[in-house]
């Protein structure tokens, strides 16, 4: 059983920034990615940015130079750091985490993100 505690949504202006923490349960060399999705309302959930075990990075197109991926293997905990941002990104973002073997998605409770003036 995996958990992932998300903590660090809110809400903030056009410009601004907020930065999400996901803490799991295990340990990070356990999964082989661990990252971000959100899902606006209406909409399909989607990749916002993952980071391989291996440090490699990946980001949706729409968040490419305004959003960083980091983690803390130490604590077992990835980071989401957010700038500029948009009312567009206004969503709940979900922490996720995926195992090779087996295949496995876990997900946290998810935290809303409201971009508004």
């Amino acid at each position: 059983q995996v958990q992932l505690l998300e903590s660090g949504g809110g809400l903030v202006q056009p410009g601004g920034s907020l930065r999400l923490s996901c803490a799991a349960s295990r340990s990070f060399s356990d999964f082989y990615t661990m990252g971000w999705y959100r899902q606006a309302p209406g909409k399909q959930r989607e990749l916002v940015a993952t980071v391989t075990r291996g440090g490699t990075t990946n980001y949706a197109d729409s968040v490419k130079g305004r959003f960083t991926v980091t983690r803390d293997s130490a604590k077992n905990t990835v980071f989401l750091q957010m700038d500029s941002l948009k009312p567009e990104d206004t969503a709940v973002y979900y922490c996720n985490a995926f195992t090779i073997a087996p295949p496995s998605d876990y997900w946290g409770q998810g935290t809303q993100v409201t971009v508004s003036e």
